[in-house]
């Protein structure tokens, strides 16, 4: 029964976190490269919810590895190669395994006004 109890709050503990991980667009290494209202190295965050319409096909976007173009640019770009290697790792980190729920809460966070 004990170990039953700490597998649930484990399982709970792990579904809170992927969900504040997937939606955790303005804060943290995402704002190394995009920003509210203005581009960086990568597009505002509107400006990506305009581009592709719906969460359904940023998530779509997001399943087939993220292929950017922009992203084969900055990594042949001496400037832009560590923004690239954090993009990648920010997708594999956060994005990978949860494109479903990190593009809901993209388009969830741009209609609400947050970002």
């Amino acid at each position: 029964m004990k170990s039953m109890i700490v597998s649930m709050m484990v399982a709970a503990g792990l579904m809170v976190a992927g969900s504040a991980m997937a939606g955790d667009f303005n804060t943290g290494a995402c704002k190394a490269c995009h920003a509210v209202g203005k581009d960086v190295v990568g597009p505002d965050w509107r400006t990506v919810a305009e581009k592709y319409g719906d969460a359904k096909t940023l998530a779509g976007v997001f399943k087939s590895g993220f292929k950017v173009e922009d992203r084969r640019v900055a990594q042949s770009n001496e400037k832009f190669k560590k923004q690239a290697a954090l993009m990648t790792s920010q997708y594999n980190n956060l994005i990978k395994g949860h494109e479903d729920e990190a593009a809901a809460a993209l388009f969830a966070a741009v209609k609400a006004g947050k970002i």
